[in-house]
């Protein structure tokens, strides 16, 4: 639900932006009039040093907003695409999120990140095939999940707020796919509009 919402509007939003030649963060803040919104794109796009620039750069990075459990989350990620392959190597993630009050701010850290590596398998690997009407992935030979040795590094924002506690746990993966296909984007100019993306799909 959430993560399907989040996949096509902030893809849409990227591709105003670009129609409008301007820069994903600067179009969005243009338009954003929620200041929870506004508050977790700015704490991202300064832990992530984002510069300015209309896409596609070339560069790999994207940007994408998602709402869940009473949270807000901003998503920055780089990417390096192998255009012979189409494999996708996430460089780096973001994830500013205001979730109210930190009660646990060690325990919110691990959260973000724990959501951002399942959102990564989500993204890239996790894909339940079928034939005849039968799953035919019945172990983790085939059905992949996400692996310490291909995780990038992952940088968790806890945006201070006055406000009551929220959902910590999932927000910071649900614009891990649009944050993703949005960096594809930058990095091609080619439009990823399927999960995962798998290197097939990225060819595509």
């Amino acid at each position: 639900g959430a993560n399907a919402n989040a996949f096509g509007r902030e893809s849409h939003i990227d591709v105003m932006a670009a129609k409008a030649g301007m820069d994903p963060v600067e179009f969005r803040l243009k338009n954003l009039t929620d200041a929870r919104a506004r508050g977790v794109l700015e704490a991202a796009a300064r832990k992530f040093g984002w510069t300015p620039n209309a896409g596609p750069s070339g560069r790999g990075v994207g940007v994408a907003i998602g709402a869940d459990a009473g949270a807000y989350v901003a998503n920055m990620a780089e990417v390096k695409v192998d255009k012979a392959t189409g494999r996708i190597q996430v460089v780096r993630v973001v994830c500013a999120q205001d979730c109210g009050t930190i009660i646990h701010p060690d325990g919110l850290e691990q959260q973000i990140v724990g959501g951002m590596m399942q959102g990564l398998g989500y993204c890239l690997t996790e894909e339940v095939h079928f034939k005849n009407g039968e799953v035919t992935d019945r172990n983790f030979g085939t059905y992949q999940l996400p692996r310490f040795s291909w995780m990038p590094r992952l940088d968790a924002v806890m945006v201070k707020s006055d406000l009551p506690a929220q959902g910590g746990g999932e927000p910071s993966v649900v614009p891990m796919g649009a944050v993703l296909a949005n960096a594809v984007f930058d990095a091609t100019g080619a439009r990823v509009r399927q999960l995962p993306m798998t290197p097939a799909r990225v060819l595509a």
